[in-house]
């Protein structure tokens, strides 16, 4: 017999179709906020002091104020993709990275920061892009949105007189199977997050045949 109490299935609400599951807009009051670090460089250091919507408690919050960051996942024809080397200092690791660069050019359209690391940081230009996803890295600390877009149809490309400084001028770039690197995710041998991100996408992608050849 029937349960009339019975909760509703996912994606319902009140026995009506929900609105698509998504992410919601939200600020709560803040009462005051002052800087814990702001120098000439586009990353900012911020204390809040905040409440809840009709609550008098008050409580901080530290706010990394980033400016984002695109990372580009180059397949080439081969279903190979292009990656890095680089030494993290934060995190004390050598990771295993796909180029990105940060979004610090003004309102420049994510796809040409994502055109300009290409070409400077592998020597690549493409002539398919296309966006996979658009992900908070760390939403409870910073405000900083990775743009991960898939490039196709790779050609080489002069950076020309661009400079790589500092850990950049240490980086290895090598190409890598997709499956290869596929199962370096799964089993956990390779962790920078964008890179998982973009990887598994892809795979989720190309399995439900939404990938057409470049």
């Amino acid at each position: 017999m029937p349960d009339d109490d019975a909760a509703p299935h996912p994606g319902e609400a009140g026995g009506s179709p929900a609105e698509p599951l998504a992410d919601r807009p939200m600020s709560w009051p803040v009462v005051a906020s002052r800087d814990l670090h702001r120098d000439d460089w586009v990353v900012a250091l911020r204390e809040d002091r905040i409440t809840r919507p009709g609550h008098p408690e008050e409580f901080t919050r530290i706010s990394l104020e980033h400016p984002g960051a695109v990372v580009v996942l180059a397949v080439d024809d081969d279903e190979r993709v292009m990656c890095l080397r680089q030494y993290r200092h934060t995190s004390g690791y050598e990771f295993v990275e796909l180029p990105a660069g940060l979004r610090d050019a003004g309102d420049e359209p994510a796809v040409e920061t994502a055109r300009r690391e290409l070409r400077e940081e592998v020597e690549l230009e493409a002539r398919e892009w296309r966006p996979l996803l658009s992900t908070y890295g760390s939403a409870g600390i910073s405000d900083e949105v990775h743009e991960i877009l898939l490039a196709r149809g790779l050609t080489h490309a002069s950076r020309g007189d661009f400079d790589l400084r500092h850990e950049e001028a240490e980086m290895e770039r090598f190409w890598v199977p997709m499956a290869d690197l596929l199962d370096a995710v799964l089993e956990g041998r390779v962790r920078q997050g964008p890179l998982v991100q973009a990887v598994l996408a892809y795979a989720v992608l190309k399995q439900r045949g939404a990938l057409e050849a470049p």
